[in-house]
């Protein structure tokens, strides 16, 4: 009898970091048990990129015309891996290393959902999407906040690092694109993952999005480890605090907008109390801001996080929009 392998398409999105890109592809092809394919989305369309690509045979390089950030590459990127007819998607930033076992380690878990769904039970009852476990570049735990308060609109600070690494699984509500495992009949449901969001929350709330059509977890089971440092600023024994851009200053600000649109789509949006969740998120830039170290022109950050909020309001109460879904179909294929 064959060994069951999970039909899993590795989806990366890379911009300007081809010696990243490099060592991901390479600890790809060292797999013993390999993906189905890769596609790499290119937010730069680099030839250097490109011939990385072709090196390691991978399947599909798509070139983006401009940069769609990380919302865009992986909207792209899940659309391609759709369109080529694989049953999960299997989402990476360009900053990891696939550790060896890894596809063997998700197979343990995808085993049941696709037998779920070869014996007709809906993706409503099973689940459709994983977050596994990832190491931090020196091989320690990395804490990822894994529950998405609705009541607040951000990701829970206080979800606790020590029960994810007590159990083997835990229920989440929320996806990180670092590792996130995503099967294609709950993509038929909720849809591409939302490319307005350009960077920041847009993997926090496609998990979301998800979560409204499909059960899914956190798996105590590592497949990735962060192969970029990054300067930190400790908040507690497990959390940390990154410097940001004014670009991810803006971004974080504005994309509460398409936040809170989600949570009206969904029923869950509670004027009061997402407020504070906005009043929460200024502050801890503000620390960041001034109290992390960060060389940012204090002036130039404050004005974008005022932008950000400005266009965030406008987005909230814009009368024409639309979840993603609506806006961008899949493309029609046979799974």
């Amino acid at each position: 009898m064959q060994a069951y392998i999970p039909d899993i398409a590795i989806v990366i999105t890379t911009y300007k970091r081809q010696e990243l890109l490099r060592g991901l592809l390479q600890s790809i092809r060292e797999l013993e048990v390999g993906p189905a394919a890769i596609v790499v989305v290119d937010n730069e369309k680099s030839s250097e990129t490109e011939a990385i690509a072709a090196q390691f045979n991978v399947e599909r390089y798509v070139a983006m015309e401009n940069n769609t950030g990380g919302a865009g590459g992986f909207s792209r990127g899940v659309a391609e891996a759709y369109q080529m007819g694989h049953k999960w998607f299997w989402l990476m930033d360009d900053d990891v290393a696939v550790l060896p076992n890894a596809i063997e380690e998700l197979a343990k878990w995808t085993l049941k959902t696709d037998t779920d769904l070869a014996n007709g039970i809906p993706i409503s009852q099973t689940v459709g999407a994983f977050q596994p476990a990832r190491r931090n570049y020196d091989s320690s735990f990395f804490y990822w906040q894994y529950k998405f308060s609705t009541k607040f609109g951000m990701q829970n600070p206080l979800a606790s690092a020590k029960r994810v690494q007590s159990q083997p699984s835990t229920p989440i509500n929320c996806l990180c694109f670092e590792g996130g495992l995503v099967h294609r009949r709950a993509v038929e449901e909720a849809g591409l993952p939302d490319a307005r969001f350009f960077i920041y929350a847009d993997d926090t709330i496609y998990g979301y999005v998800l979560s409204q059509y499909t059960k899914m977890l956190f798996i105590n089971d590592y497949t990735l480890i962060r192969t970029r440092t990054m300067q930190t600023m400790r908040v507690g024994s497990a959390r940390k605090l990154t410097p940001a851009s004014d670009m991810s200053r803006y971004y974080i600000m504005r994309n509460r907008g398409y936040m809170a649109n989600y949570l009206k789509l969904y029923r869950q949006y509670n004027p009061l109390f997402f407020k504070l969740g906005t009043a929460y998120t200024l502050a801890k830039e503000l620390v960041r801001l001034f109290v992390s170290g960060s060389t940012a022109d204090k002036r130039s950050s404050l004005r974008e996080l005022r932008r950000g909020m400005r266009d965030s309001r406008a987005i909230k109460h814009d009368a024409q929009w639309h979840p993603y879904s609506k806006v961008c179909s899949l493309p029609h294929t046979e799974a």
